[in-house]
C-alpha cells in the first residue's frame, strides 16, 4: 500500500467515525476549510529575538492564522501586536520536556493567562506515563488545567515520537478525563513529528468532540491536508506562510 492509498483508508476511517464530517476550525478570519483556518502559526526556537516575534504576529494577522504559538515570555507582547485581531494568542507550557513538577506548570500556565494568552499548549510527564505512573500524569494536566480560566483552551502535547501505541491512547484517555480540549502529536523538539498514522490513531480514540492537533513536521500544504484527512482539526507549524502560498519548507516544526 503506498502513502497516497494509506491516506485514502486512513480518511474513510475517521470520517466513518465521525458520521461522514469532521469539526473544521472557524473564527480567524479566514473562511472554514482553507488552511490558514487551521494553522497555529509557531516560532518557539530559543534564539527568538523581538523583531522576529512581531514578525510572526503580523504574518498570523495578514494570513488569517488562527494562532500564534510561542514561549510563555513572549505571551504579553504578542496579546499587544495582535490586540483587536481575531488572531489568538498560544503559550506553551512545560515546554519542551515536560519533566517540571505540577505546581510549576501551574504557575507558568497562570501568568501566561493573565499575560493575554487565550490558549496553552502543555508537555506531560512523559516519564511518568512510561513508568505506567497514570495518576501523576492526570494530575499533572488536571493541575494546567485549573490554573487556566474557564474560556481558556487547553492543548497536551503527548509527543508521540517517544510512546508505543499503546502508551499514545492511554496519554489521550487521560488528557481526555482530566478535562482537555485537544490532543497534540509532539513539541517539534524530540526525535521525529507528527506522523498520519498517529493522528489518525489519536483521532479513534478521542472521538468526533476534542480537538487533534498535529505539529513538528508540517512543512507543506500536502503535508497539512494529509494531516487534516487523518482528523487533525489544528495544525501546529512555523511554515505557515509558505504552506498557505502552496509551498514548502525545510523549518524545524
Amino acid at each position: 500500500m503506498n502513502e497516497q492509498e494509506l491516506v485514502e483508508r486512513i480518511t474513510r476511517e475517521v470520517l466513518a467515525r465521525l458520521g461522514g464530517s469532521r469539526p473544521e476550525p472557524t473564527g480567524n478570519g479566514a473562511p472554514p476549510g482553507e488552511l490558514a483556518a487551521y494553522i497555529d502559526h509557531t516560532l518557539l526556537k530559543p534564539e527568538a529575538t523581538p523583531e522576529q516575534i512581531d514578525t510572526l504576529c503580523d504574518e498570523a494577522r495578514e494570513n488569517h492564522f488562527y494562532s500564534v504559538c510561542v514561549n510563555s515570555s513572549w505571551t504579553a507582547r504578542c496579546a499587544r501586536r495582535l490586540r483587536g485581531s481575531p488572531v489568538k494568542v498560544c503559550a506553551v507550557v512545560g515546554f519542551p520536556l515536560g519533566a517540571m513538577n505540577s505546581r510549576s506548570k501551574a504557575f507558568e500556565a497562570r501568568h501566561a493567562v493573565e499575560e493575554g494568552a487565550q490558549e496553552i499548549d502543555m508537555v506531560i510527564n512523559v516519564g511518568a506515563l512510561k513508568a505506567g505512573q497514570l495518576n501523576v500524569v492526570e494530575e499533572d494536566i488536571r493541575a494546567v488545567r485549573r490554573a487556566c480560566r474557564p474560556s481558556v483552551l487547553l492543548k497536551v502535547i503527548i509527543e508521540t515520537a517517544l510512546l508505543t501505541d499503546e502508551e499514545k491512547v492511554t496519554a489521550c484517555q487521560l488528557a481526555q478525563k482530566a478535562g482537555a480540549d485537544f490532543v497534540k502529536t509532539s513539541t517539534g523538539f524530540s526525535k521525529a513529528g507528527a506522523t498520519v498514522e498517529d493522528v489518525a490513531l489519536m483521532r479513534r480514540t478521542v472521538g468526533p468532540k476534542m480537538g487533534v492537533k498535529a505539529a513538528g513536521g508540517v512543512r507543506s500544504a500536502e503535508d497539512a491536508r494529509r494531516m487534516i484527512a487523518a482528523g487533525a482539526t489544528r495544525l501546529g507549524t512555523s511554515s505557515g506562510v509558505v504552506i498557505v502560498s502552496g509551498g514548502s519548507s525545510e523549518g524545524s516544526y
